[in-house]
Formats: structure tokens, C-alpha cells, sequence
């Protein structure tokens, strides 16, 4: 099942893509949203015993609905630093004996079509297209064994950086990854029971039409059952949270010269069968900031 959000930020609305991603209907009328309690209390199958009594009555939605986060924003976003041996070594980095944890501000997440901001004194501003992973109940302590059982679903993300902020600002990373706008985050979620195999997936990124990043996370040097399970040893994860499981090479920090985004640039990124995602970037004061329910 394709679990999708839709409407105007502040003012989403839950829907489930049917007819393999051609017709997104309305489950307003099934009384929840897709939040910590949704997922908490087993929300996925109760959603698909209702729509076997309910689909008919759920009215379509609009084509030109906006296409918001298909989760409501979640307790804490996790991500997974330099989980890619050729993404540390564009980066000078040592590869990570350990996974290399940051937290990215949860008002970051905005929708997979959103206009993406470049902060007020950025000039550095980075693009990373990532698999992202749901969890689906609490989890503490989770053995790799057990892993599956804690997970709703996948998501394509974009851990948008800027490096300014990261790399000359105190050595932060959240300072460089939580600007509003900075989690591009869907377009849909797919239940985990859609994806065969997590660590096996094709990720793509175009700036303007040119692919930048190319890779799979076949690459991972960290794959998703180890990471469910290390980043429950440190902390509780709650329904809903997010991991963000690390980018390929090809970052504008890594090229050489350097090169960063600019108002007008367009980002196209995709993870296999997680759908596709593009933004347009502007600069600070052109738009309001998004922040998303």
C-alpha cells in the first residue's frame, strides 16, 4: 500500500494511491492521520480492512493537490553520515568504524514538489538524495534479527546541507541540515511489505537535467538492519521517526571545483519503485517558509 498526504501546508489531509500510482483518493473519513498514533496502533492494516469496506465511498483527489509529506511531522529525523564508502572518500573522510548519527530539525520536512529555500546567509547549499526508512512501532533495543517488524514503510528523502553552516559554523551538523524546506520528503510512503529487498535499491540525482549522484544501496557500508537495530541501542524510536540512511557520491562538496545550488536550479531525484521527486530553488525572502503539519 501507497500511503500519500495531500493540501496546503498546515492544512494536510491523509489519501492512498491506487492504480499503481495514478489515482490518489481521499481517506479523510477514516478519522486519522498518518501520525505516531496511526502508526502506533497497527494504523496499516486497520487502513486496508477499511478500505476493503470504504474505497468506493472515498472521493478522488485533485490533480493539482499540493503533494505533501506523506507523514505527519515525526517525533526526530535520524540520519546516517558518510554510510557510503565512495561518498567519504569525495569528502576526504574517513570511512566510519561505527554509523556517524545527526539529527535534522523535524520543521526541515516539506513535500517531495515543494520549493526548497536557501537560508538567509547561505552560500553553500548541497543536495543528497537518500533512502528513507519509517519506523513503525516503538522500538528499544531492537536485535537485526527483528528488524522488519519495527518498520511501516520507505520513503525517498533529500538531506538538503548547508555546508556553510555545517562544515564552518562549530562543526554542527544539525545547524547545516535544518533550514525549513531542507527534508524534501515522498512523494509517497510504501509499506514495508512493497519493497523486496531495502538494501538493493538504484538512487538517482539531475541538477538541471545533469545527473550528479548515482549509486544503490547495495553500497551501504551500514545496510538497514543494522542501522534499525544500532540506532535503537542509543535511543527509543518512536512510530513515525525517520532514518535517513546516507547518500552516494556525487554531492556539489565533493566535485572539483566545488558546486552548490542556485535560485532557479531544479532537482530531480528518485530511490527504485519509491517514486519521484523534484524541487526548484529559490532564495531566502522569496517564498515563505514551509513548515508542514
Amino acid at each position: 500500500m501507497r500511503l500519500c498526504r495531500f493540501g496546503a501546508p498546515g492544512d494536510e489531509k491523509p489519501g492512498v494511491i491506487i492504480e499503481n500510482e495514478k489515482r490518489r483518493i481521499d481517506v479523510s473519513a477514516f478519522g486519522e492521520d498518518f501520525d505516531e498514533s496511526f502508526f502506533g496502533s497497527d494504523g496499516i492494516a486497520r487502513m486496508r480492512t477499511w478500505l476493503e469496506r470504504n474505497i468506493d465511498a472515498c472521493p478522488p483527489v485533485s490533480e493539482s493537490a499540493r503533494v505533501a509529506p506523506p507523514i505527519c511531522r515525526p517525533s526526530k529525523i535520524v540520519c546516517v553520515g558518510l554510510n557510503y564508502s565512495d561518498h567519504a572518500i569525495e569528502t576526504n573522510s574517513e570511512l566510519p568504524k561505527e554509523p556517524m548519527l545527526f539529527s535534522k530539525a523535524t520543521t526541515a520536512m516539506c513535500g517531495a514538489y515543494d520549493t526548497i529555500i536557501i537560508p538567509r546567509a547561505g552560500a553553500k547549499t548541497d543536495w543528497e538524495v537518500e533512502l528513507a526508512v519509517v519506523i513503525g512501532k516503538r522500538a528499544q533495543y531492537v536485535s537485526q534479527g527483528d528488524w522488519k517488524d519495527y518498520v511501516a514503510g520507505y520513503c525517498v528523502m533529500n538531506d538538503v546541507s548547508e555546508r556553510a553552516f555545517q562544515k564552518e559554523r562549530g562543526g554542527q551538523f544539525i545547524k547545516g541540515k535544518s533550514a525549513d524546506t531542507f527534508a524534501p520528503f515522498g512523494p509517497f510512503l510504501s509499506t514495508v511489505d512493497e519493497v523486496v529487498d531495502p538494501n538493493d535499491l538504484q538512487l538517482r540525482l539531475a541538477v538541471n537535467g545533469e545527473v550528479r549522484q548515482s549509486g544503490s544501496t547495495a553500497a551501504m557500508i551500514f545496510n538497514v538492519p543494522f542501522l534499525v537495530s544500532y540506532i535503537s541501542q542509543f535511543m527509543t524510536l518512536l512510530p513515525g521517526d525517520v532514518i535517513s540512511t546516507g547518500t552516494p557520491a556525487g554531492v556539489g562538496a565533493g566535485r572539483k571545483p566545488p558546486q552548490f545550488l542556485s535560485p532557479g536550479d531544479i532537482l530531480e531525484y528518485s530511490v527504485e519503485g519509491l517514486g519521484e521527486c523534484r524541487n526548484e530553488v529559490v532564495s531566502f525572502g522569496v517564498y515563505e517558509p514551509i513548515i508542514t503539519a
